[in-house]
């Protein structure tokens, strides 16, 4: 009796079409980077070349060789910024890629087989392009990235002479609100010119402090040591070099925001004043800065309670004035990170958790909504109502979705920021208040009678 042999065949994985033929895959590196390319275009469809911009260029021209027209890269580090721009100018369409989307398969990892992967995932096409802006606002965005790292560091030399006064017993940073004001300013350089009169240097105060002259002569009692006024003075120094250059970035970013299209006219009061007659705090532009974004941005997302004139030039810096590249509010929230990212298995919610991203704009979004905490307007009285409810994060990031929204449909659309309508939700939101306060009145035996107004 014969025993049927069984079939040899294996049912093998799913064949995925080729969606994108002509598609190469990037392993980007400090030194050198790989570059894979569909087997039949070249003997050697894996090469690697240096970093050098010749090098660069030549892979560009090897890429045209072998008829690609699309590339997917890893966003890693800066390093792919000038392959990026290279292959760009050279029209190829490029695929910057999040690096956590694309991990290898398990095994053997190297750069040749990454930059396989990535070529086989972008020809089958599983792989999206992470969003960037038009190189205008690539550049504007550079030049204030570069401009808050000089803050960081000319805040860090308010805290050596802070520190420096401490050591000399000197209490003038805790009298006076800022040491970097006119005030300040004229006392310290008053003291490292030799000045030791405690009532002479308290005469120097600006009429606007709210301490009084005996409260600051008081605070200017203490042991003038030479190495803490070396310090001081050094310290002192280096905060006046970072202004300068904070102050060169400002020109090149006005010079940068003028070439950009205007889609309204500024408002009539907002011509940009003398750099002399202005007085920036906290880090502010030393320019009218708030009307170029209104033309840019075609609104004043200034009107929008919590809203900061920084928070609009992060926001422009980060994505530009056009919306358009989002779908709608939700998807534009969804890449902020800002809206739930549900994770259901088996008919199971899994986890309703916002996704951890490292992005600016949403950054400056949640401080925006953290400022409303003492708002008496209707985002104000949202995140007050979302902290009971949930507690301080989750508010926090309700209010900035929330606010996300009202910059998308504002920017999309060209309507300026309506209170009205926010105030007819407030209306509402008092009426369900006033249901359940009456509900749970009823519950306990009580009745609810509306207060009658007191004549004045």
């Amino acid at each position: 009796m014969s025993r049927k042999r069984k079939s040899s065949k294996k049912i093998g994985a799913p064949v995925l079409h080729c969606l994108n033929p002509n598609a190469a895959g990037v392993d980007v590196g400090a030194t050198e980077i790989y570059i894979a390319v569909p087997p039949d275009r070249d003997e050697q469809p894996v090469r690697h070349f240096s970093t050098f911009t010749e090098d660069l260029q030549a892979a560009a021209a090897w890429l045209k060789s072998c008829h690609i027209e699309t590339v997917a890269m890893e966003s890693t580090g800066v390093y792919w910024i000038p392959l990026f721009q290279i292959l760009e100018g050279q029209g190829f369409t490029v695929f910057l890629v999040n690096a956590r989307y694309v991990k290898n398969v398990p095994g053997r990892k190297s750069d040749v087989s990454d930059c396989q992967w990535l070529q086989y995932l972008h020809s089958v096409g599983l792989l999206r392009g992470s969003f960037r802006p038009e190189q205008a606002v690539c550049t504007v965005r550079s030049i204030l990235r570069h401009r808050d790292s000089l803050v960081q560091m000319a805040s860090s030399h308010v805290q050596h002479m802070q520190k420096a006064l401490d050591q000399m017993n000197l209490q003038l940073h805790h009298v006076i609100s800022d040491i970097t004001g006119v005030t300040g300013l004229t006392i310290i350089e008053a003291v490292l010119r030799g000045e030791r009169n405690p009532h002479t240097l308290a005469a120097l105060r600006d009429g606007r402090i709210k301490a009084s002259e005996g409260t600051i002569a008081k605070s200017l009692i203490g042991d003038y040591r030479r190495e803490h006024l070396f310090t001081l003075r050094q310290s002192l120094e280096a905060f006046r070099h970072y202004q300068k250059l904070i102050s060169a970035c400002d020109t090149e970013i006005e010079q940068y925001l003028e070439a950009f299209e205007s889609k309204v006219d500024p408002p009539e009061g907002s011509t940009p004043t003398s750099r002399e007659e202005q007085k920036p705090k906290g880090g502010e532009s030393t320019f009218n800065l708030q009307s170029h974004l209104h033309r840019i941005f075609a609104v004043d997302l200034t009107k929008v309670p919590g809203i900061h004139v920084l928070t609009t030039q992060t926001l422009l810096a980060e994505i530009g004035p056009d919306l358009s590249r989002f779908a709608n509010g939700p998807a534009f929230t969804s890449w902020l990170g800002l809206c739930p990212d549900n994770r259901v298995s088996g008919g199971k919610v899994l986890s309703v958790k916002t996704r951890k991203v490292k992005n600016r704009a949403a950054t400056a979004l949640r401080m925006a909504a953290q400022s409303l905490h003492h708002s008496q307007s209707y985002l104000g009285h949202f995140y007050r109502r979302m902290r009971a409810k949930l507690g301080a994060p989750k508010a926090i990031t309700a209010t900035a979705h929330k606010l996300a929204r009202i910059i998308y449909h504002m920017v999309t659309t060209g309507q300026a920021y309506d209170e009205t309508i926010c105030a007819q939700n407030e209306k509402h939101n008092r009426w369900r208040l006033e249901l359940k306060l009456r509900k749970q009145a009823r519950e306990l035996g009580f009745e609810v009678v509306a207060a009658k107004p007191v004549a004045i």
